[in-house]
């Protein structure tokens, strides 16, 4: 069974950095692409970085050159690190695997 759990998340302010953790349970992480999806209220789900297995990335416009996607097979674990972070970053960002399995989320909220 494959569970993900993330963490990481909380109040920063503009400017400010976070780092997420997503930890994934369960065999084939190696295989899997991972990726991180965000939320904000009243929005759609938007695809914010994903890392194939041979470890390419791919970021959505608004995110290139602030975040950084990752991944450690030996952790069974993916990161994303946020860095100049922007109040329109403000959102619920969840772990994906495989483009199918799904963590719970964690609240990012940029403020002053």
């Amino acid at each position: 069974q494959v569970q993900l759990v993330e963490s990481g998340g909380g109040l920063v302010q503009p400017g400010g950095s976070l780092r997420l953790s997503c930890v994934a349970s369960g065999s084939g992480f190696i295989t899997s692409t991972m990726a991180w999806y965000r939320q904000a209220p009243g929005q759609q789900r938007e695809l914010v970085a994903s890392i194939s297995s041979g470890g390419r990335t791919n970021y959505v416009d608004s995110v290139k050159g602030r975040f950084a996607i990752s991944r450690d097979n030996t952790k069974n674990t993916v990161y994303l690190q946020m860095n100049s972070l922007k109040p329109e970053d403000t959102a619920v960002y969840y772990c994906n695997r495989g483009f199918t399995y799904w963590g719970q989320g964690t609240q990012v909220t940029v403020s002053l």
